[in-house]
């Protein structure tokens, strides 16, 4: 009887979260009548809430030689616009904040980085006009990081950078292409850089809170598919448009020249989602892509499961 009324409760706990009415009382303003999320089961609460971890706006920045925090293997997201000072957003630093809002030669950026999928993307924040300014919810849907915007309450797929509650349901973000390398790389290339300081927040900076997660069979908070091919779920894949790289197969070519992209690899960067210390993370590689010009294209290097899940019906490059 006992596990039978565990079983009903689960059940009626389950259809609660499976409905947006569960999410009113704390998001007031945001429209639920508009959503493109099908299943609301997919969307859990990570732990924190609204504005738990809190994202930065207007960061600070250092010369690269006056940095002495970051370790030479710690990652970095790198941001480079023509005509712009390179600049470095640290992993160490967006562990805690997930979001960085900035404004880069006159364009605005949210500089966003998601531990649980290991997705580290950089979005334009215009929209239709309006200069949009992200936080963090506080909630996750399949296993990635919902954003939502201050000036209209909606909600956001780290992902796919695209608003999936909300007035701006459907509003997909523009893509910049930055990447993510190692600190080292990025000073070798830019010794007149800038490098995002250190927030003024009570945190564990170069901590990794996430330790062993990459190491994992089976990724947090995740109740959806699995990856196919026998491809587990929380290994690296390097994701451009809807085609899925696996890193494993880059790293042992060190270059692949595909589908009208170029992708490289290069030896030298810490994984952040390895040991406690991220500077003492194991070799994951830095990678780059490009068009067959040269030109940096916007990309993605995240876990194999987020990649699944937001492309199910995507293009495993698998070489065979």
């Amino acid at each position: 009887m006992r596990g039978l009324l565990a079983a009903v409760f689960s059940l009626i706990a389950t259809a609660v979260l499976a409905s947006p009415e569960f999410w009113r009382s704390e998001w007031p303003d945001t429209d639920f009548s508009r959503s493109s999320v099908k299943n609301w089961g997919e969307v859990l609460s990570g732990g924190p809430p609204k504005d738990g971890i809190p994202a930065l706006s207007g960061p600070n920045f250092l010369r690269v030689d006056d940095e002495r925090r970051i370790k030479g293997r710690e990652p970095v997201i790198t941001v480079e616009i023509d005509g712009t000072e390179p600049r470095a957003y640290p992993i160490r630093y967006l562990m805690w904040h997930e979001i960085v809002n900035d404004t880069v030669g006159g364009i605005p950026v949210a500089v966003t980085f998601c531990p649980l999928c290991n997705s580290g993307l950089s979005f334009d924040r215009r929209v239709s006009g309006r200069v949009l300014t992200f936080g963090v919810s506080g909630k996750l849907r399949n296993s990635d990081m919902v954003m939502y915007d201050h000036e209209t309450q909606s909600w956001w797929q780290q992902a796919v950078g695209e608003a999936i509650v909300g007035d701006l349901t459907g509003t997909k973000l523009k893509t910049l292409p930055t990447w993510m390398e190692s600190w080292d790389e990025f000073k070798t290339r830019n010794p007149q850089g800038l490098v995002m300081a250190q927030p003024n927040y009570n945190r564990s900076y170069g901590r990794n809170p996430y330790e062993g997660y990459d190491s994992l069979s089976q990724p947090f908070l995740y109740n959806g598919e699995l990856p196919p091919h026998g491809i587990p779920p929380l290994v690296r894949v390097v994701r451009v448009d809807d085609r899925a790289w696996p890193l494993s197969r880059l790293r042992d070519a060190t270059e692949l020249r595909e589908s009208g992209v170029v992708l490289t690899w290069k030896a030298g960067q810490a994984s952040a989602l390895d040991t406690g210390t991220i500077a003492r993370g194991k070799d994951v590689g830095s990678i780059r892509v490009t068009d067959a010009q040269g030109r940096d294209l916007p990309h993605d290097v995240m876990f194999a499961f987020a990649y699944h899940a937001f492309w199910p019906d995507g293009h495993w490059m698998l070489g065979r």
